[in-house]
């Protein structure tokens, strides 16, 4: 159902479109929708969604009040980087790791992170 369109103006929407080959239908027992971004998550609980089948295509549309939620990125760090960083600082490989995950991975930040 679109937002805002009475079920008189719907029923005359769906013989236009059934007329011009085009078919909607509403999904039902949807819990949320996510969306799924490089860097967040867009999530739209109790969402109603409506498929419309055009020429072969399929569209979705969806509709509710969505909430973003930010993704943590996940900081790997070689083992070689660990040692290099290690040598360089004269300290263990836990002490150079720490270091590295403070400075987000940057080894140059690290070693004069340790020498200071």
């Amino acid at each position: 159902m679109i937002p805002g369109m009475n079920p008189k103006q719907m029923k005359q929407m769906e013989r236009q479109m059934k007329k011009m080959g085009m078919g909607m239908e509403n999904i039902s027992g949807v819990k949320e929708v996510i969306i799924k971004l490089e860097d967040r998550e867009l999530i739209i609980p109790n969402a109603e969604v409506s498929l419309m089948k055009v020429m072969g295509q399929e569209t979705y549309q969806v509709t509710g009040t969505s909430i973003e939620i930010q993704l943590e990125e996940e900081l790997i760090i070689p083992d070689e980087d660990i040692e290099m960083v290690a040598s360089q600082g004269q300290v263990s490989k836990e002490e150079a790791e720490k270091a590295l995950i403070a400075t987000k991975g940057d080894l140059a930040e690290a070693i004069l992170k340790l020498n200071q």
